[in-house]
């Protein structure tokens, strides 16, 4: 399959977790599936991998709250691998010190920064191509947290998460007449190695009880199996036994 025909899917925030899990669930149905993240070393492990599945796959590193980076890493995929047809913007992060009175200014600039900054700076370098052919889709990982507001989360990542959500529809108000469609994905809580980072982390019994990476995974292979035609707007999906519905 030359460059012209392939299916891209880009996928940030990818070395671990819900990203490595879609990265893999891509590459199975098809899909030619670059990675990022910021470490050069996780993206070596999660590439290693991919290609456990098969060779179409591929790695390029950067940090998306940097705008012209994610510009050139978008340019340079492109010029690659072909042109970007599906991104999946899943990198974010949050802090173990994170209530109203606890966190710092400078952690709520971090994770406002990941989590809704370099959502935005990943979408305005692909949507160009996207524009050029009348094609594209993007899928924004946001969060339950975004989509239902408690105090849990903490400010800096509510906030962050439910303007992902806004975006995503300001988006699909905007580009609907360019072929370009986008999903807001709210997950509950995840079975992440970023659940270890809360102050008090779960137990075996409560990661068990989250939804698992490869759910999330799923819940994207929906979305991006649907017709061009066809738009997912917002899909959110939980474990039954949801923490925000008090269960412990």
């Amino acid at each position: 399959m030359n460059m012209e025909q392939r299916k891209v899917c880009w996928v940030t925030g990818a070395s671990s977790g819900i990203g490595l899990a879609v990265a893999q669930a891509l590459v199975s149905d098809g899909y030619f599936v670059v990675i990022s993240a910021r470490g050069e070393q996780g993206l070596s492990e999660a590439l290693a991998e991919l290609h456990k599945i098969g060779p179409n796959a591929a790695a390029v590193a950067v940090d998306v709250t940097v705008a012209v980076d994610v510009k050139v890493a978008a340019a340079r995929i492109e010029s690659e691998h072909g042109r970007i047809g599906v991104l999946v913007a899943n990198a974010g992060m949050n802090i173990g010190t994170r209530a109203w009175g606890d966190v710092s200014v400078e952690d709520f600039d971090r994770v406002t920064s990941i989590n809704l900054n370099g959502v935005f700076y990943t979408i305005d370098a692909v949507l160009p191509g996207m524009r050029e052919h009348s094609d594209g889709l993007v899928v924004n990982i946001s969060s339950w947290a975004g989509r239902f507001i408690s105090a849990k989360p903490g400010p800096a990542y509510s906030a962050a998460k439910a303007a992902v959500v806004a975006m995503t529809t300001s988006l699909n108000a905007s580009e609907f007449r360019n072929g370009i469609r986008a999903c807001a994905l709210c997950p509950a809580e995840v079975a992440t190695p970023a659940m270890l980072r809360r102050k008090v982390p779960p137990t075996d019994v409560e990661l068990k009880r989250m939804l698992q990476p490869a759910d999330v995974a799923s819940a994207v292979r929906y979305v991006v199996s649907m017709p061009a035609h066809v738009c997912i707007n917002e899909l959110v999906i939980s474990p039954v036994w949801n923490g925000a519905f008090g269960a412990t």
